[in-house]
């Protein structure tokens, strides 16, 4: 147990989160049992161990922070550890990577059962399903997601600001207030949100690594570790779903030919929908529906889940409106539902909102309607009007 103090101690002083996440604020922190879910690369660790900075001491013992990766706890399991803890005085168990230990959710029930003052918060891949996989935690879990950085916390990061989170009323109310007071500071916005879809979403960007080298060792261990770890999947499959992958990127957004893709990695129609759904729960790709439709039905479209990703795959040259129709659905799934319309480049957010991402010199010749929000980019001011909304503002809803 002492190593473990020893080394939440030097961690926990050596943490220095590059900017606070919104979850911070989000969670609950009164539960007793909470899980963090979220793509690999999003900062998962750094969340944690700024918790314990926050809220403890670096030397106090009522808090530890753990990683299920230590060879330790191959021999001995998570409620036993815990136990241990909660006797000497523990009361919050930070567990990080919580999949790599057998029979985690039963080991968490037994902590949760045993240790009644111990609060556990605990880490996993964005390809868990708490709740429906695992009926042991349900009831006793509260569930968040960690995502990626949004395009307001990238550039309060690197300007030093602290812009604000803005619902989506707001901003499609007020978008030339809140853009006008944004531009008025920092002229260079839209400088920033180019340089944000290349590289911004992953935290890692700010070491001193090759950023697309570090993209695609990080997409890689996606597949091999969150979705044939995690779903059980048989190490002989794998060179099938990172194919598949590979398919769907080169396609670029539109609805998937599952018969051409099962014949391409020779496996079955089903099988190449699971495949699909395994890729989205990893946070790989994002599955776009007609309204009313959901899996198992074919999505309507395909897309990657961030605009990083298109960088990162070689021969794929990223195409400006891909690129910010992605941006623009990732950013909207946090807290929105969209939905495919009929029409291109349209999407349906909430059920009542339709919503045009368009090249702005482009929309200027074309025949705009009231009832339609357009998110434009390349806006010479970065400033819109009425209900031509500038697509980065739409960076700061989380």
């Amino acid at each position: 147990m002492e190593a473990f103090f020893k080394t939440h101690k030097y961690l926990v002083e050596h943490t220095d989160a590059p900017v606070r996440r919104a979850l911070m604020d989000e969670i609950d922190w009164s539960d007793r049992l909470i899980g963090i879910k979220g793509t690999r690369g999003v900062g998962k660790t750094t969340f944690l161990l700024q918790y314990a900075k926050e809220n403890f001491k670096a030397d106090d013992r009522k808090c530890l922070y753990v990683n299920m990766n230590n060879f330790y706890f191959q021999g001995r399991g998570i409620a036993d550890f815990a136990a241990d803890f909660y006797n000497h005085g523990g009361e919050v168990l930070l567990i990080d990577q919580v999949f790599k230990q057998p029979e985690w959710s039963r080991e968490l029930r037994l902590c949760y059962d045993h240790c009644p003052g111990l609060k556990i918060v605990f880490t996993g891949s964005s390809v868990m399903r708490l709740k429906d996989e695992n009926p042991e935690l349900n009831g006793i879990v509260e569930s968040y997601n960690l995502r990626g950085f949004s395009f307001r916390e990238y550039l309060n990061l690197l300007t030093g600001s602290n812009l604000p989170i803005y619902s989506l009323d707001d901003i499609l109310e007020h978008h030339e207030d809140i853009a006008t007071g944004i531009i008025g500071e920092h002229h260079d916005v839209p400088e920033y949100f180019q340089s944000y879809l290349h590289h911004g979403f992953y935290p890692f960007f700010l070491e001193h690594r090759n950023f697309e080298e570090n993209l695609l060792k990080t997409m890689n261990m996606m597949t091999e570790v969150d979705i044939l770890l995690i779903k059980q999947i048989e190490l002989k499959y794998l060179t099938k779903i990172k194919k598949l992958f590979y398919l769907l990127a080169l396609d670029g957004a539109k609805a998937p030919n599952i018969s051409n893709l099962a014949h391409d990695i020779s496996t079955s129609r089903a099988t190449v929908m699971n495949y699909i759904k395994y890729l989205s729960d990893a946070r790989l790709i994002n599955m776009i529906y007609n309204p009313g439709d959901e899996f198992p039905k074919k999505p309507a479209k395909i897309m990657m889940h961030n605009p990083n990703l298109l960088y990162a795959i070689y021969p794929i040259v990223a195409r400006t409106q891909e690129v910010m129709e992605t941006f623009f659905v990732n950013t909207l799934w946090k807290d929105h539902k969209v939905h495919q319309t009929g029409k291109d480049a349209c999407y349906m957010v909430d059920d009542d909102r339709c919503c045009r991402i368009v090249d702005a010199a482009a929309n200027s010749r074309l025949r705009n309607t009231a009832k339609t929000i357009y998110a434009e980019y390349n806006t010479p001011s970065g400033i819109g009007r009425d209900n031509h909304v500038p697509l980065w503002l739409f960076g700061l809803l989380y």
